[in-house]
């Protein structure tokens, strides 16, 4: 990856010269680049991680987040243009699952590009239809209290008002663009599919989960872990394993049983 640096959109990514392979990671609502700071630390030196640090966090706070998702792909694609010199992979969880998604569609209509797998997690597959009325809109206190029910934000920095509002324009933006989203059918990707979701997530079951596999004609594993929607914190290590099993060279394809549950 050259001028890195220079890339506010993957400021953050760990160039190695002998990489086989790049993962680009795509954060939740909210989430920045940062949730994957240890990644390369665990992850193997044939592995470049890549985080996405998306507009409006980190040192990107005074740039406007994106609302639209056909406009943040469109970006993404132009971003990351000159780093897909190798073989790519992407994981992403909960919105950053399906940005990675349509991202790696739009890759495969203009450069004829496919991951060599993708990790999905925290988000059921696109083609469900997401029935419950939009939060992103709700008065100040009514959205606070969905962002308590979803459990992903610290109880301190909810009961902190100058935080709040700092934080609540981004989330309230990330938010439309996940609610906003709506799901075009295409051809299904090539690649391999891996989902991951948490046992006791209130928002995405594993039904949801498992059907990603209708995404892909490649193969399709899911793994559930202890945990509710941010089982991707206390689970990271695990993660990182199955991540490194499917991604270190020669890949061995994963055992599974009758349902293609991974064993790890």
């Amino acid at each position: 990856m050259t001028a890195t640096i220079d890339n506010p959109w993957f400021a953050h990514a760990k160039p190695r010269a002998g990489a086989r392979v790049r993962l680009f990671c795509f954060p939740y609502a909210g989430g920045s680049a940062v949730i994957f700071r240890n990644w390369a630390k665990v992850l193997p030196q044939s592995v470049e991680v890549c985080p996405i640090q998306l507009p409006g966090r980190g040192a990107r706070v005074r740039e406007e987040p994106f609302t639209s998702m056909s406009r943040l792909v469109d970006a993404l694609a132009t971003a990351s243009s000159a780093h897909l010199d190798k073989p790519f992979a992407f994981f992403g969880h909960s919105m950053g699952a399906t940005i990675s998604f349509e991202l790696a569609h739009k890759l495969y209509v203009e450069r004829g590009l496919h991951p060599v797998h993708m990790f999905v997690s925290g988000r059921r597959a696109p083609q469900i239809p997401d029935d419950e009325p939009p939060t992103f809109n709700l008065p100040d206190h009514e959205f606070v209290e969905e962002l308590r029910r979803l459990e992903g934000t610290s109880p301190a920095i909810l009961c902190n008002r100058e935080l709040l509002e700092v934080l609540l324009p981004l989330l309230r933006a990330d938010f439309e663009l996940i609610q906003a989203y709506q799901y075009r059918a295409r051809s299904r990707l090539e690649c391999p599919i891996m989902a991951m979701g948490g046992l006791a997530d209130k928002d995405v079951s594993q039904e949801q989960l498992e059907a990603w596999r209708k995404q892909s004609t490649g193969q399709f594993n899911i793994h559930m872990f202890p945990g509710n929607h941010f089982f991707l914190h206390e689970e990271e290590k695990k993660i990182l394993q199955i991540i490194e099993r499917q991604l270190s060279p020669p890949r061995i394809p994963v055992a599974t049983d009758d349902q293609g549950l991974s064993p790890l």
